[in-house]
């Protein structure tokens, strides 16, 4: 059975619209360890344009669960079958663009760099939809109320 594609490719994930952030924040530490909001960030900031949603998810579980290299070494690539074999939220879901105000773009290879809300290159990403460019918003942090 082949496996379904979770990437996303030659797109852009916006704020969503009821983000309090007002510029890209670094999600902030906690005792116990990162969470996975301030994994996602030191991953993605760190090397733009290297992973992919999925290759994302997964490292972001291996470094939250703290599963040690040995462990990788030797079941890795089952770790990562048994991960995908459930549903994972898409980044749509994450905090990064939900709370913390970073939009995310997905290159034509599917890898994934941040950008701030306040910057630049964010207002140019937003001027390029339709032009090979999909815009989505990240998900909304609370339902409306009717």
């Amino acid at each position: 059975m082949k496996k379904k594609d979770i990437n996303y490719y030659q797109t852009f994930i916006t704020v969503a619209p009821d983000c309090p952030s007002m510029e890209g924040t670094v999600p902030p530490l906690r005792k116990g360890g990162p969470t996975k909001s301030r994994i996602e960030y030191d991953l993605l900031s760190n090397h733009p344009y290297t992973y992919t949603q999925e290759d994302l998810i997964y490292e972001v579980y291996i470094r939250h669960k703290l599963i040690p290299e040995e462990e990788l070494l030797a079941r890795g690539t089952q770790i990562r079958e048994e991960l995908f074999q459930k549903s994972q939220a898409c980044l749509r879901a994450s905090m990064l663009p939900k709370k913390y105000g970073w939009g995310l773009h997905f290159d034509r290879a599917g890898k994934i760099a941040l950008f701030g809300v306040e910057s630049l290159d964010y207002q140019k990403y937003l001027l390029k939809e339709g032009d090979e460019l999909k815009i989505l918003p990240a998900m909304r942090n609370s339902r409306l109320r009717s």
